[in-house]
């Protein structure tokens, strides 16, 4: 175990030539560089956020979707039948022509009623449109707020302006209160989700998610360690000012709202949200971040390319 930590965090990779992991572990006084254990206070920080999100979906997100005619319930349910019940929940829940007509001549059904039930019992897995109101609710409401927090941040820090701020003096930056903060909270917030998955109802896309929360965790957590937080606290404003948006427009919260139309969600704010990733993500962030580094402090170009 103890070779593969040290392959794994090897100086060689993570920093700069001439920079080992023992200067950073101690500092002169009154300086606090980071270190991979800061990073366990975002688990208990992401069971707060986890609770907080069951209170707020409950009380405040519920009442919203009642005001707006948001019924909790769902549509018409499958009778219960116990042979058509084990078939969809261990062999099929999307039956072909063999299935249905071996199912018909069991139960003395027509085809259509078979079809019919299995149809049923897979709307009674998806979530109603009140669940997806609450749970894009809540995710609206953080992303706003951990954007709203992380610009007014950034608008006090230098390496907004100017983002050669980003490498000078690295990897001997201090980490400042509100850096760590922004950064925790955002770990613990994806930690969350992950989280949330395995009670929330079991979507199509679980996997798919649960890799993406898995890789956000990852990426947070080594640029922490390594000490490239200003550059990453630009990439997760960059994404907060798009995700609230996207919220809006793709999940239940901007289809529920009906006083807006719906043609200003899709033809503003997706546009909008897409143009911020893409112009200010690609051509801002990164290429300035890394022309930067290059140039004006001239770091090895084959450690820029491994940390890329």
């Amino acid at each position: 175990m103890a070779a593969l930590s040290a392959w794994f965090w090897n100086e060689r990779f993570w920093l700069p030539h001439n920079v080992t992991w023992a200067d950073l572990a101690d500092p002169a006084p009154g300086v606090e560089y980071p270190k991979a254990g800061h990073l366990f206070t975002a688990l208990p920080l992401a069971l707060g956020i986890f609770a907080v999100r069951i209170v707020f979906e409950r009380f405040i997100a519920s009442a919203c979707a009642r005001s707006l005619h948001i019924q909790q319930g769902f549509g018409r349910r499958a009778q219960p039948n116990a042979v058509l019940e084990k078939v969809f929940t261990s062999i099929t829940k999307n039956p072909d022509s063999r299935h249905l007509d071996g199912l018909s001549k069991q139960l003395d059904w027509e085809v259509r009623k078979v079809q019919r039930w299995f149809r049923h019992r897979r709307n009674q897995d998806k979530p109603s449109t009140h669940t997806k109101f609450c749970e894009s609710m809540w995710r609206f409401t953080f992303y706003l707020y951990i954007f709203t927090y992380g610009f007014r941040f950034l608008w006090q820090s230098p390496w907004l302006w100017d983002t050669r701020q980003c490498w000078y003096g690295y990897p001997y930056q201090v980490m400042t209160p509100g850096l760590y903060h922004y950064y925790v909270t955002e770990l613990a917030f994806y930690w969350s989700l992950m989280f949330s998955q395995f009670t929330d109802i079991k979507r199509k896309d679980f996997l798919i998610m649960f890799i993406h929360h898995l890789a956000t965790v990852g990426l947070i957590s080594f640029s922490y360690v390594n000490n490239m937080a200003r550059v990453g606290s630009l990439v997760l404003c960059v994404h907060d000012a798009s995700d609230f948006l996207l919220e809006v427009t793709f999940n239940a919260l901007g289809n529920c709202i009906v006083v807006v139309n719906n043609g200003v969600f899709t033809v503003f704010m997706q546009p909008t949200a897409n143009h911020i990733r893409c112009t200010f993500l690609s051509f801002w962030t990164q290429t300035e971040t890394y022309h930067n580094a290059l140039d004006e402090l001239c770091i090895y170009f084959d450690y820029i390319i491994r940390k890329v």
